[in-house]
């Protein structure tokens, strides 16, 4: 590209606003398109260009966790076309999901035509405020000749806030002119690669001022480049290395030695965990996300905070916050520490594997776990979606490759079995196994059909108990006994073969072993996806 290509973007002449949105689309890469079109966006969608590919899911829920998958996978934004209020409607919590997540999303939201909005008529939709605050930028163009300059802005905006940015584009819109002229939102937006280096001595001082230092890493951290910064930079203070509260994602190799495990999201035993250490260096999170409520201090410790993020720095209590890229950062700092002598006795606590079932008893949530990891490859993405096994689930299946681990990061659910096919689809070629609830997989179990559509082949564990276990839980620890029934009667993986993928029952440890060894040699060069529908007892005390 010319930088008078680059400075006046594509070419417009004797086009309409649907060529040039494509351009700019084209542009930036956003050549795939998730979606459950509506008649708003019928002109938009018809006769696509021929490298343009078109993605069903059967609903908005899916069709947002698909492309959450797919951007947090690639690394940059996903393209995501809703219609109108009821799709924006029913999108609304897997966007919130995308946002906490930091997924990039360019939205394109379908509008009633514009020459008669005002009379409100059947479809118009009242767009702008309908997902709150969770966008990182809604536009609704002034004119139709203005909507390529809007996605070329959402691009920058998600990309550079990380979240879903939207564009609301009346369905009328798409078959105006094109004006002849450069559209206003630059081709490329670039910002400092390099960390600041005042920024990394102050950090240095303080961690060589600090008796017993340790690490608290985050989402933010999950990368090759940054993992391999971090695990110097720890090897060097010889430090302990926590894992954030609820982490969406892996912030350092959870097979380390110095990996001490997950935090826990209650402020007393948080304390404890950190009442060993003086100084706490908090990477690719924010310092410390909580679930109950409890008084007191996070910690009597010092807190510095380094983070890509400014909205994670800006609210984060600490004594520092740095925002910077990380991968840098954590490498010069690393250069900058003198290696500690290691401690003998410094080494990753794992809790004993639960022995098998005998023949005849049922399986529990942790002994099917740690099968799992017995069988899966290290490089495994790992998407969970399973609240009541998930304290089993960080104990007995470690992240041990970058993005080995992926959560919604929101808490609600619907997320793991549209994002694992995102996943899958952004890398075809690496195993993907979601380890969902069957309470939680009935969310979004039309993401399947999407799975099965296009031979995406990721493996879908189902731990079926039939039953909101950890609702369950919360209730007895709360002295009640809930109101909710449950639901054994609904099978999985009857659904699972409704949608056309295909399933297996698993129902004890033979059986579970011997699908795992027909199915891990070829996990990732599979073609089509399968559901384990795994009957399991409900899991233990739920701590968060």
């Amino acid at each position: 590209m010319t930088g008078s290509e680059a400075a006046d973007g594509p070419a417009t002449a004797g086009c309409t606003v649907r060529d040039a949105a494509f351009d700019v689309l084209r542009l930036h890469g956003l050549t795939t398109i998730f979606s459950n079109p509506g008649s708003t966006e019928v002109s938009l969608l018809t006769d696509l260009p021929e490298d343009l590919e078109f993605v069903l899911a059967l609903h908005e829920g899916s069709v947002v966790g698909t492309a959450t998958g797919w951007a947090l996978t690639r690394g940059r934004p996903a393209l995501v076309v809703l219609h109108t209020t009821a799709g924006l409607g029913n999108a609304v919590g897997a966007l919130a999901t995308a946002r906490v997540n930091r997924a990039p999303l360019v939205v394109l939201v379908g509008q009633q035509d514009r020459r008669h909005l005002a009379q409100q008529p059947f479809l118009a939709g009242r767009l702008e405020g309908l997902a709150g605050d969770y966008p990182v930028r809604v536009e609704s163009p002034v004119r139709a000749q203005d909507v390529p300059g809007a996605i070329g802005r959402a691009v920058h905006a998600a990309r550079e806030a990380r979240g879903p940015a939207l564009v609301i584009v009346p369905m009328d819109d798409w078959a105006q002119p094109a004006e002849d002229l450069p559209i206003p939102t630059p081709a490329a937006v670039r910002r400092s690669a390099a960390a600041n280096p005042r920024d990394v001595a102050e950090v240095a001082e303080l961690l060589a001022e600090a008796a017993s230092p340790v690490l608290v890493v985050g989402s933010g951290a999950d990368g090759a480049d940054t993992w391999a910064a971090l695990t110097v930079l720890a090897e060097r203070l010889d430090c302990p290395v926590w894992q954030e509260p609820f982490g969406a994602r892996a912030g350092f190799p959870q097979d380390h030695r110095l990996f001490g495990g997950h935090l826990p999201a209650d402020r007393p035993r948080l304390r404890t965990t950190l009442d060993p250490h003086d100084l706490v260096l908090c990477v690719g999170a924010p310092f410390l996300r909580q679930y109950p409520y409890a008084p007191g201090k996070l910690t009597d410790a010092r807190v510095v905070v380094v983070t890509d993020d400014p909205a994670e720095a800006h609210h984060s209590p600490a004594e520092l916050a740095l925002v910077a890229p990380l991968s840098d950062f954590c490498d010069r700092l690393a250069r900058r520490i003198p290696p500690r002598t290691p401690a003998a006795s410094r080494t990753l606590r794992r809790p004993p594997r639960p022995e098998p079932p005998q023949p005849g008893e049922p399986l529990s949530p942790a002994q099917v776990l740690a099968t799992l990891a017995e069988w899966l490859p290290a490089e495994t993405v790992v998407v969970e979606e399973a609240p009541s096994a998930r304290p089993d689930l960080h104990a007995l299946l470690p992240a041990r490759a970058p993005l080995g681990f992926l959560s919604a990061a929101m808490g609600g659910l619907g997320f793991a079995l549209p994002a694992a096919v995102g996943v899958r689809m952004a890398q075809p070629h690496r195993p993907v196994v979601a380890v969902v609830g069957d309470g939680s997989s009935l969310y979004q179990i039309q993401a399947l059909w999407t799975a099965a559509h296009y031979g995406v082949g990721a493996v879908f564990v189902v731990l079926a108990n039939g039953r909101y276990a950890v609702m369950d839980k919360l209730a007895a620890q709360h002295g009640g006994k809930p109101p909710w029934p449950a639901f054994e009667e609904v099978s999985v993986a009857g659904l699972a073969e409704s949608l056309g993928c295909p399933t297996r029952r698993i129902t004890d440890y033979a059986d579970l072993c011997a699908a795992l060894d027909a199915l891990c040699p070829d996990l990732a060069s599979r073609t089509k996806p399968l559901v384990l529908e795994v009957s399991v007892t409900a899991a233990g005390e739920f701590r968060p």
